[in-house]
């Protein structure tokens, strides 16, 4: 019997390894792996609908579902998670010595919709009361000049964004100071060559984000994979095959910060960082899946709408193929 063909999109994790390699295969289905970056991944899924299935940013999914045609499906599986608070970096002679001293600056973001400061603006507003509206955002390519937004934005007039020339960069801005901050997912180039130009808002940002997840129980997300509507609308039970999939080789990849016979990953004290994040976030630290994520989900959300990028507040209920909101019990 032949077994649907689909191509997903998805960088090289380890919780997603054993699907690259064909180790776990899908139900039904012949997978078709493309390990990509996860900015040509998102572009080429937003922008052209490539793939069957992709990782995807969950701001610009989230985005996509006020598009009149609705063009993907989530599953709750979220291959990327990431505190934030080690991501907001700053001009060294701003005067930002604290979060609040943010208000009224000038802050870059390579694109307003990305999922990374989107949560930022969340945490900074919930946490150290800086609204999103209280200051100027600049958007455009962190390391090259030209980066657009990946889908078109409507944005309530409180909400100030602005484009960078083409000839700019928001890393080499914030070390010239031309911007005050800069909100990002990877680091800037400016932050280790700057010459102390360009540091973090929390220097210590682990001690940060352990005590922001004390109090909030949130781990971040920042990814999830969806499915092409027009696929999962012929073949619903894909999403099922593909969420298992998922959960089976993030399985593997605990198996594997387990083992003690040998290291296979490359740091020293992995087996030490393990054990803290099961002592800090639980034995499934990493939660796949609707329920466990049900909270975190519902402040993204909230923070989304709050920021303009969504046109209403949706329920977390709202994102996902309802397949795989339940499983069946014995």
């Amino acid at each position: 019997m032949s077994k649907l063909k689909i191509t997903l999109a998805c960088w090289n994790y380890d919780r997603t390894r054993a699907l690259a390699d064909g180790s776990v295969q899908p139900e039904g289905i012949d997978l078709n792996y493309l390990n990509l970056p996860v900015e040509e991944t998102f572009f080429r899924m937003l922008r052209q609908r490539e793939f069957e299935a992709a990782e995807m940013s969950l701001s610009s999914y989230t985005v996509s579902l006020f598009s009149k045609d609705r063009p993907f499906i989530a599953i709750p599986a979220f291959p990327s998670r990431f505190f934030r608070h080690s991501c907001i970096y700053v001009n060294a002679a701003s005067g930002i010595r604290e979060p609040r001293d943010l208000v009224g600056k000038r802050v870059g973001n390579p694109e307003y919709q990305m999922t990374a400061p989107a949560w930022i603006r969340g945490i900074l507003s919930d946490e150290y009361n800086v609204p999103a509206r209280s200051v100027t955002y600049f958007t455009g390519g962190e390391e090259e000049p030209g980066r657009p937004e990946k889908i078109k934005l409507d944005l309530p007039p409180e909400i100030r964004v602005r484009r960078i020339g083409e000839n700019q960069t928001l890393s080499a801005m914030l070390a010239n100071g031309e911007i005050d901050a800069l909100y990002t997912a990877r680091t800037p180039s400016s932050y280790a060559g700057g010459g102390g130009r360009v540091k973090r808002l929390f220097e210590d940002y682990a001690g940060v984000e352990k005590d922001y997840y004390r109090r909030t129980r949130i781990f971040p997300i920042m990814h999830t994979v969806v499915i092409r509507r027009d696929v999962y609308e012929q073949y619903p039970w894909a999403a099922q095959s593909l969420y298992k999939a998922f959960c089976a080789a993030q399985r593997e990849t605990y198996r594997d910060l387990e083992e003690t016979a040998a290291l296979k990953i490359m740091l020293p004290w992995a087996m030490a960082h393990f054990e803290e994040a099961r002592r800090e976030l639980g034995d499934d630290y990493w939660a796949y899946g609707f329920e466990r994520n049900r909270d975190t989900l519902a402040t993204f959300l909230r923070y989304h709408h709050e920021q303009g990028l969504s046109k209403k507040l949706l329920l977390p209920e709202e994102l996902f193929a309802p397949e795989t909101l339940e499983s069946f019990k014995i």
